[in-house]
């Protein structure tokens, strides 16, 4: 009886296999017409070339053990380019990859309501955006990134993929609003190189990652995203390379390179900060938030590797545009040659008058609660001017 349950569970594999279907598309018509007849182990071959003005979406529903693949014919060899002011990807389906394209010299609008980004996973669930290649890419408004990951979302995967060289923009953003927070989304193994200053106001908006966009009214969201195993070199875009604002992520055994920013804890809580290593740039790990573990870091050649900060607010129930840093553990972690090892708080009584919306975030303005009730022990200093400063 289990012999010919097996011989019938493999004859239906087998059968799936030979139905699977291949399409093989050269415009944005025949691409809409693909999806439109695709079905689950389906394969969309976008031929060699380059490509401009599309906007189009995957709907459709896939499964673990037969995806829907959508793919370059060669990796690298198909190019998209040009303005737009609308997902050139919107990702919407189940067991989606897109895999091996290039995003070169596209300049991401917002217009008229429109908004322009190059891949979106829209309430997406166990799909996948790898191999990809962004570059010279630019953002023509403040707070626009390349890549979203929004809605009710599971399970999302950006993986293997490239950021280089892009202008003006935040490269990664998992979108948080009221009403939903993706959750589980898996960001690994990708490059984010040689990124310039934005040129927007007070240098903000030039995120690598962000993961939540408002750290008073929706940092306790909580996300349980997982930044692991990337790398970033040379990224100058703004002070945070690395932007928390919500709750429950994890940042493993990622690699920072002269980066003219910090790892941030922005907002949120509980979060996991955990065998990164820092070497160079203008600082190491920055914390507001309660809750949080950093562990078995090791960071060098920065002016400060740990800042505990100040804030107006404590906990998870007070409402603050900073919430000072309390209840983490900064423990095994290792600092060398850093002018200050450990500094619990910074920007005491940093005075915010007229530099944020009182209404929309009801918040004092003044940083003067102090971090308190946080654990720090058998950290390892070496050649720091001072190791702990209170």
């Amino acid at each position: 009886m289990k012999k010919n349950t097996l011989i019938i569970l493999l004859a239906l594999l087998f059968s799936q296999a030979a139905i699977c279907k291949n399409f093989t598309v050269r415009s944005q018509e025949e691409f809409k017409t693909a999806v439109s007849q695709a079905v689950a182990g389906d394969v969309i071959i976008i031929a060699n070339g380059t490509y401009t003005g599309w906007a189009v979406k995957v709907p459709t529903v896939a499964n673990a053990a037969h995806p829907l693949s959508i793919r370059a014919e060669t990796r690298d060899k198909v190019i998209f380019t040009g303005d737009t002011d609308q997902s050139v990807f919107e990702i919407s389906g189940s067991y989606i990859v897109l895999q091996g394209l290039i995003f070169k010299g596209c300049n991401v609008l917002k217009a008229d309501g429109k908004v322009g980004v190059l891949v979106e996973f829209k309430n997406s669930t166990d799909c996948r955006l790898t191999q990809c290649l962004f570059t010279q890419n630019a953002a023509k408004a403040q707070f626009t990134p390349l890549v979203i990951v929004s809605g009710t979302g599971q399970h999302n995967r950006v993986d293997s993929c490239r950021f280089i060289s892009n202008i003006d923009n935040q490269e990664l953003q998992i979108k948080i609003t009221k009403e939903a927070c993706p959750v589980n989304t898996l960001i690994e193994n990708n490059i984010f190189e040689n990124k310039a200053k934005v040129n927007w106001k007070v240098f903000n908006g030039g995120e690598c990652v962000q993961i939540g966009q408002d750290p008073v009214l929706l940092g306790t969201s909580i996300a349980k995203s997982i930044v692991r195993y990337n790398r970033f070199i040379n990224c100058n875009g703004e002070p945070e390379v690395i932007s928390n604002k919500s709750s429950g992520n994890s940042y493993i055994h990622n690699y920072f390179e002269n980066c003219e920013g910090e790892l941030v804890m922005r907002g949120g809580h509980d979060c996991v900060i955990d065998s990164n290593v820092i070497n160079g740039g203008t600082g190491g790990i920055r914390i507001n938030g309660t809750g949080h573990i950093i562990t078995h870091n090791t960071i060098s050649n920065v002016k400060t590797g740990i800042r505990l900060m100040y804030g107006m607010g404590r906990g998870k129930s007070e409402i603050g545009f900073y919430i000072a840093a309390s209840n983490c553990v900064i423990k095994n972690n290792h600092i060398e040659k850093a002018a200050t090892g450990i500094l619990v708080g910074d920007n005491k009584n940093a005075d915010w008058t007229g530099k944020f919306n009182t209404t929309r975030y009801p918040s004092r303005v003044i940083q003067d609660v102090a971090p308190f009730d946080n654990t720090i022990g058998d950290n390892i200093f070496t050649d720091c001017g001072q190791t702990i400063k209170e």
